[in-house]
């Protein structure tokens, strides 16, 4: 059996996950949506990823960045690596992407910040 706090909402309900062949029971969640959180995270986990990036730019150092959807846990180290190999030298708008398809996985990362709003 495992344990996991649900962090889909504020109310951080304490799970209990028990695998039964393919099948995972979910207890102790107050809705639907911790119930899904625990079985996700017990079969394919994910995560966003919030950092910042280097740039060129007088004055900004870095730039918070994001990625646009959540990621597989286990790339986590291999996007950090591209992000950190990476430098901003134009003016971005929030939003704006600054790596493409990082790593092939089909997301972005992209600006989180109007600091370079050009």
């Amino acid at each position: 059996m495992d344990e996991l706090v649900c962090i889909v909402c504020p109310r951080g309900c304490t799970l209990s996950a028990e695998r039964e062949g393919d099948t995972i029971r979910v207890t102790g969640n107050g809705c639907k949506r911790g119930a899904e959180f625990a079985r996700m995270e017990l079969t394919a986990p994910k995560r966003t990823l919030c950092t910042t990036v280097r740039t060129t730019i007088p004055g900004v150092p870095v730039l918070p960045v994001k990625v646009s959807a959540e990621i597989p846990k286990e790339k986590i180290f291999p996007v950090m690596a591209a992000i950190n190999a990476a430098t901003v030298d134009r003016p971005v708008a929030m939003g704006g992407v600054v790596l493409e398809n990082v790593l092939g996985l089909g997301v972005d990362v992209v600006a989180a910040s109007a600091l370079l709003d050009g």
